[in-house]
């Protein structure tokens, strides 16, 4: 799988499979059958870990990201957040990801398999991705709206937690979505609490975009940590809290999903009332593009 790895991560499904001989259909329901993993996924995840431990050797990001597939750096380098849970400018603990098959990139040109490997539950995995990819979908269009757009009042007076502050407009519902995921990160990693102002989303979607990417990969590597060690049960207290308060970290999860889930629907909501066309956001037809992407079903 490492043969010919200078071609990138972007060689298609079609010219792997045409080495081994099958078609792309085939190829790609095999694998993914014997591996657990889509082999346009599998090759992609093993060339950021080869990614990660040339990092470690001292290469530069924008050499690794070449040689990785990437056409830009800022691609590499979102995929690597996403991935470690940092940017490729601090260096992995370790260069390896999680992989149910256990399959990984070994130096300088190998691969190794692990015999015993713990991968999250597809279901939480999924959930912790779709909220993320969807965030960030969202901040995309955002983006392209003008101003007066962003602040205007869309609903009046709404306040979606009652000691919050209200979200009347799209900036303002963003913001606290962006918020509400870089609290409970600090209060899991042991990190200071992020400083927060009136004018909070004075920096613009922009300024949010920045903010969501340096936080979303963190906030998928705790919960492949919280899973790993089965901390589901354990439980945070809060010592500041008049009484001081626990939270269970299944609980707190939960709390991010949830309320991630309906601040994106009253984004949607508004985007609407201001005339844009904007997808449901349904995880159905989120997997089935991720899937189809990493299978390459639109080879067929």
């Amino acid at each position: 799988m490492l043969a010919g790895t200078d071609e990138g991560a972007t060689r298609s499904l079609r010219e792997m499979a045409g080495d081994a001989y099958a078609s792309p259909f085939h190829f790609s329901r095999l694998l993914s059958r014997l591996a657990g993993e889509p082999p346009a996924a599998m090759r992609r995840r093993v060339m950021l870990e080869r990614a990660a431990w040339q990092l470690r050797q001292g290469q530069t990001v924008t050499d690794v990201a070449w040689a990785a597939g990437y056409s830009s750096v800022e691609g590499f380098t979102r995929a690597f957040s996403k991935g470690f849970g940092h940017p490729p400018s601090v260096p992995a603990r370790s260069h390896w990801l999680p992989a149910a098959n256990g399959i990984h990139y070994h130096p300088p040109m190998a691969l190794w398999v692990s015999s015993r490997e713990h991968a999250m539950n597809p279901l939480t995995e999924q959930l912790v991705s779709h909220e993320l990819d969807d965030t960030r979908a969202l901040l995309e269009i955002a983006k392209g709206l003008p101003e007066e757009e962003l602040r205007a009042v869309w609903v009046p007076g709404l306040r979606v937690m009652e000691w919050d502050s209200q979200e009347e407009s799209i900036i303002a519902v963003l913001e606290h979505l962006v918020w509400n995921r870089e609290v409970w990160l600090a209060a899991i990693e042991g990190a200071d609490m992020p400083q927060r102002d009136e004018n909070a989303a004075r920096d613009g979607v922009n300024g949010l975009i920045a903010r969501h990417d340096a936080t979303a990969g963190r906030w998928l590597a705790v919960v492949r940590d919280i899973d790993a060690r089965g901390g589901w049960d354990d439980r945070m207290i809060d010592a500041l809290c008049e009484p001081p308060e626990s939270f269970v970290l299944s609980g707190v999860i939960a709390h991010v999903l949830e309320y991630s889930a309906h601040r994106r629907q009253l984004v949607r909501h508004m985007l609407r009332a201001a005339g844009r066309q904007v997808g449901a956001g349904d995880p159905i037809n989120w997997l089935r593009r991720r899937r189809g992407e990493e299978t390459g079903a639109d080879d067929e």
